[in-house]
């Protein structure tokens, strides 16, 4: 027995020896084993384990923590940001799109303003001559013989309104005085007038959003086909709508210059300081909401529209402050930078608006070429044989800039600043007017050639050459048995077997293979088959109006299946209307806010 207890103790006293120098050499079983390649603890020096460097993280380890061994570690701890290599990849790109915001902004609001300085310009110089032209066909219609079922066609229709609707708003604007409308404003605080100034913002945008359907209403009804002349009666409600209209948006956009008239020759300076501060104050109420590309396109257009109304405010205001002080050169370095001011604050409010809405929605840069490229086909597509609207009316349904109110005031206030007498002011008048056409000529040029470059980058050329849908609107949905047949009736002449599907917007099918090699700039052919022939002419087909005659066997069970694609494409149509759009060249409508959220 105690020769066992011996043993015991002899062998407890090697294992506790034998565990002391492992804890004091714990690299020698490494070298036993051979296995001392694979120990990550200790380190390597030149393929030699660092004996120190065991002993001093051993006595680390078993040291107390203390307020000087926290301190070296917060100092001397580190980091590794490729282990979370995928979110600072998407920080760094987000830093990279607000840096290029600025540079692609700018181009849009550029193409854009050149968009809308077109439109502007097309009031003053081609209108006129197109209204003078329409005129000069209706006093030649005597001597030339009436031919055909209409005295002028739906274009000259529209310019001679739209040059009625000038004249006569023009002449009303005579009877608003100008001067009293500055000292009523100058009179009220300043609090009253910046509540006035905000107020007339709103408004503007209401009557831009309302006032081009008004002016799409009256030209529909003026060139729609009519079975009875006693229709054309309808025309005249719309007109002195469209008038009552232009002649409000005009003084509305009067009050705005007026107000910022006063701003400008305010003593201190607080009125225009405080106009400018609401600009900033539009970055909160659009930056921290939910933006789809849509959305941004509406809002971009709007940005355009507001941007460029404010250059045409700003002309008017120097004008008005020229004829005060008799044109002296002296006053305008007086004027530019208050002008300068409230162009960098336009441009700067754009500029940080749109870098965080696309930063907080995740959209790219990119999607302003997009934006660019779906303006350039507008302005594509207008030129184009088949064109369905007039240019200046695809830019104000697209950016909600209606020039009509703006050009009368612009007139008024030309003509009441600058007084022309003598024939030597008369030349100068008519070298300004031809001033003016050549720069709205070489501006188109330069817009069109830029357009078909944004549209082939864009690999938008197909769209330019395709065929209207043949979905009836909401408006013919109701009636598609009356609605068809006058839409697309069969040319004279020609047999039944030859007949192809027409739609409101594309010419008959005798043409349609020569308008997809037109060039752009082709003018349209007029339409002759939305109309009943002449009693005088003896056509072989029946006209649409007339019962048709008994049909033979084989084209019934054609007539049926057309009936039933009829109901196919109404039942398509229904839900198309529901569904959100989505293609940025559907979105035509100016909305009041500039970010509606469908």
């Amino acid at each position: 027995m105690a020769d066992l207890s011996g043993t015991e103790l002899s062998e407890e006293k090697e294992a506790e020896i034998e565990l002391k120098k492992r804890q004091k050499r714990p690299w020698e079983d490494l070298h036993k084993s051979g296995k001392i390649g694979l120990n990550p603890g200790l380190p390597e020096t030149l393929g030699v384990y660092d004996i120190s460097a065991v002993r001093r993280e051993q006595r680390e380890l078993s040291a107390d923590p203390s307020l000087a061994r926290f301190i070296c570690t917060e100092l001397t701890r580190g980091y590794f940001l490729e282990h979370n290599e995928a979110k600072y990849t998407e920080r760094r790109e987000r830093v990279y799109t607000c840096m290029r915001i600025p540079k692609e902004l700018e181009k849009l609001m550029i193409f854009g303003f050149f968009l809308c300085v077109d439109a502007f310009l097309y009031v003053f110089t081609l209108l006129p001559l197109r209204v003078l032209l329409a005129l000069l066909r209706l006093l030649t219609l005597p001597c030339c013989g009436f031919s055909g079922s209409r005295l002028l066609q739906p274009a000259q229709v529209c310019d001679v309104l739209k040059g009625l609707i000038l004249v006569l708003c023009f002449s009303m604007m005579h009877y608003v005085d100008y001067s009293m409308m500055y000292h009523l404003i100058r009179g009220q605080s300043v609090i009253k007038l910046y509540i006035i100034y905000n107020m007339l913002e709103v408004a503007d945008r209401l009557f831009s959003s309302f006032g081009q359907d008004i002016l799409d209403a009256l030209y529909w009804t003026a060139t729609e086909p009519k079975e009875r002349k006693r229709d054309s009666i309808g025309v005249i409600p719309h007109f002195f709508m469209a008038v009552f209209y232009v002649f409000l948006h005009a003084i509305l956009i009067m009050v705005q210059a007026s107000t910022l008239n006063v701003a400008f020759n305010s003593h201190n300076k607080s009125l225009l300081t405080i106009m400018m501060s609401n600009n900033f104050v539009e970055i909160k109420g659009s930056v921290f909401k939910k933006f789809e590309k849509n959305n941004l396109f509406q809002m971009s257009n709007s940005d355009i529209k507001e941007r460029f109304t404010s250059y045409v405010l700003l002309l008017i205001v120097c004008l008005r402050n020229m004829e005060q002080f008799s044109w002296n050169a002296d006053h305008l370095w007086v004027l530019f930078p208050d002008v300068f001011m409230v162009v960098t604050s336009e441009v700067a409010v754009d500029i940080i608006k749109h870098a965080f809405i696309t930063k907080f929605n995740d959209i790219t840069a990119d999607v302003y070429s997009e934006y660019r490229a779906s303006l350039a086909f507008d302005l594509v597509s207008s030129r184009q044989k088949n064109a369905c609207t007039d240019y200046s009316d695809s830019v104000a349904r697209r950016m909600g800039f209606i020039p009509l109110p703006l050009a009368v005031l612009l007139i008024r206030v030309v003509m009441s600043s600058v007084k022309v007498q003598g024939a030597l002011s008369y030349t100068c008048v008519f070298l300004f007017y031809l001033g003016l056409v050549t720069l709205k000529v070489l501006n188109s040029i330069v817009l069109l050639g830029k357009s078909c470059v944004y549209v082939k980058r864009a690999n938008m050329e197909d769209k330019l050459f395709e065929r209207p849908s043949t979905t009836p609107s909401s408006s013919s949905a109701k009636s598609p048995s009356k609605a068809d047949q006058p839409r697309c009736p069969t040319p004279s002449g020609e047999s039944k077997a030859e007949q192809v599907p027409v739609t409101p917007c594309s010419p008959p099918s005798s043409s349609s293979s020569s308008s997809s090699s037109s060039s752009v700039t082709t003018q349209p052919t007029p339409r002759t088959d939305l109309f009943p022939p002449p009693p005088t002419d003896a056509s072989p087909a029946a006209p649409a109006s007339r019962p048709p005659t008994p049909p033979p066997e084989p084209e019934q069970p054609a007539a049926s299946l057309s009936k039933e694609e009829e109901g196919e494409a109404q039942a398509a149509s229904e839900p198309k209307h529901r569904t959100p759009k989505k293609d940025l060249l559907e979105i035509d409508r100016f909305t009041i806010c500039g970010n509606r959220i469908d």
